[in-house]
């Protein structure tokens, strides 16, 4: 099903988001957008397996496997992990206190429940019992105080310390209790802690990439060019997961190798792959095809400090020379939404204003743009730039009708894809430091999480190198008032100056695909593929 229509869901998502923002501010009741992947070096063939692991013929139970496709994993430690295979691997070996479920709701994890002050400033998590690392020890509240306070040291070189740069502290109130002070009302502080990096790992940790958490699954052993073997936790603290006894990730160079995988039946499930490949599983006997709208999108944007970028008539050249439905229909294929150069989607409810649209496409009207700035600065009417792009999902192809259509308005365009793990790990040598480049944002439960990462003066991953006084005042009313007809306001006139002057184009929100053996049950995909828990997953009965 096309995800482009389905109102009913769109509406009712939205619903729920509105909810769940609303009770953010009351006492809560027992209730995670990077979005990169390494490159793989197997050369993109299916790794060998081993013949006795054919699933359909393990009987159902604790004694199944489940082996998952994906590109390989490149940081390990929590606090720095990106890639959806990395968030994917990670949020298996360890637990977040607040997690988030698949319809972006906060839902208990090590967190049991909490209570919010009427003020909104102080936040009591009440911790689960029995809960035990991997290497035996036991959980408390000390270690989601040290967890917390290294995510936010703005010394530790982690991306996290803006994001909870507004805790003013956290203390263990008891044994399994946790009090979070802030400085500042923050009505998405839940959906915060649930940030991907926020995985708690245990007080004093020496060597944060050892994989010792109190997830479901616990690493057995750990090939960098080939695949990650993880088997069940048999003291998991919640009762009936995992499912499985077991949970492989292997590591292909691209998508393809994936899918081919899976037809041939070395693995068992694939997700975040191109439409054209999603569609051609359609139908496939023994395979159980998914798509669901998302938050995500991929942006294309131009680096505003520098020329030829900091100059307002060549960004917006770039916009009149995009046609953003044309390639919604051709890269997409009529799946998920058309973009509006904001990161606030249909999905987002109110906080998405529809009569907000990027101008229409003025190919000439952009020649003339692009002519006046040559004249001014003595330069060639023919912009000649460098678009570099990471390898994976339909970004190659975005990449390329970006090239046709901007040739037709004198913009030549040098297409450098490169495999993702030296483009998103590379950091200032790469995606952050690039001219021009196309990034992936996975999808996000709100959409503070984008302006203060990716937009905001002082954002952690401001790719844009973006800086404009209004638009971080707004960012700021958004994100702390309490009052939602002023946060939905403040939203709305964000995604105005985005599709006017921001230097970002984001032609689409995509649909999040996935692929199942039906030799499983039980699998609830999640919009960002890498939040997606498998624990819960099952042999299908015979």
């Amino acid at each position: 099903m096309k995800t482009a229509t389905p109102f009913k869901r769109l509406v009712l998502t939205a619903l729920t988001l509105l909810v769940a923002a609303s009770l953010l501010l009351a006492a809560c009741a027992p209730a995670g957008g990077d979005t990169t992947t390494p490159e793989d070096t197997t050369g993109g063939e299916a790794p060998a397996t081993d013949p006795t692991e054919d699933t359909a013929a393990v009987p159902a139970g604790p004694a199944g496997k489940l082996r998952v496709a994906f590109q390989p994993i490149v940081a390990t430690d929590p606090g720095l992990i990106s890639s959806d295979s990395e968030v994917f691997v990670a949020n298996h070996v360890y637990d977040y206190l607040v997690d988030i479920d698949a319809q972006s709701n906060p839902t208990p994890r090590l967190a049991t429940g909490w209570t919010v002050s009427d003020d909104g400033l102080t936040y009591v998590f009440t911790l689960a019992e029995g809960v035990t690392f991997h290497d035996g020890s036991a959980f408390s509240a000390a270690d989601v105080v040290y967890t917390f306070n290294r995510l936010r040291d703005v010394n530790g070189g982690l991306p996290t310390a803006s994001l909870y740069a507004n805790i003013a502290a956290i203390e263990a109130t008891g044994d399994l209790e946790v009090t979070f002070t802030l400085s500042a009302p923050n009505p998405f502080f839940l959906y915060d802690l649930s940030d991907n990096h926020a995985l708690v790992i245990k007080d004093g940790t020496a060597d944060p990439t050892d994989f010792n958490g109190t997830g479901p699954f616990k690493v057995v052993s750990y090939t960098p060019e080939d695949r990650i073997v993880l088997e069940a936790n048999p003291a998991y603290f919640q009762a009936g997961k995992p499912g499985l006894a077991g949970l492989e990730v292997i590591f292909f160079a691209d998508d393809q190798a994936m899918v081919d995988a899976l037809r041939g039946g070395q693995v068992d499930l694939v997700m975040r792959m191109s439409t054209s490949l999603f569609e051609s599983l359609i139908g496939e006997a023994g395979i159980t095809t998914l798509d669901i709208p998302t938050n995500g999108f991929d942006l294309v944007r131009l680096r505003a400090d520098r020329a030829p970028g900091n100059d307002p008539r060549v960004v917006e050249a770039l916009k009149l020379a995009t046609d953003r439905e044309a390639i919604w229909q051709l890269v997409q294929q009529g799946y998920g939404a058309v973009g509006n150069d904001s990161p606030v989607g249909p999905l987002y409810g109110p906080y998405h204003d529809p009569s907000v649209q990027p101008p229409a496409r003025d190919v000439e009207r952009a020649r003339a743009l692009l002519a006046e700035y040559a004249a001014e600065t003595g330069g060639d009417p023919t912009l000649n730039l460098v678009l570099h792009v990471p390898d994976s999902g339909g970004r190659p192809d975005l990449a390329a009708v970006l090239q046709q259509q901007w040739a037709e308005a004198g913009i030549v365009v040098e297409l450098s894809v490169e495999p993702e793990s030296v483009y998103y790990a590379d950091g200032e040598n790469g995606w952050l430091g690039v001219d021009l480049g196309i990034t992936g944002w996975g999808s996000r439960p709100y959409p503070q999480f984008y302006f203060t990462q990716m937009l905001a003066s002082n954002g952690e991953w401001n790719e844009a190198h973006w800086s404009d006084a209004e638009v971080d005042a707004l960012i700021a009313t958004a994100g702390s008032t309490l009052d939602e007809a002023e946060r939905a306001a403040a939203y709305q006139q964000l995604q105005a100056i985005l599709a006017e002057r921001g230097p970002v184009i984001i032609p689409y929100y995509f649909a999040q695909f996935g692929a199942i053996s039906d030799a499983f049950t039980g699998f609830e995909m999640k919009a960002f593929a890498g939040r997606t828990d498998v624990s819960g997953v099952t042999l299908a009965t015979p």
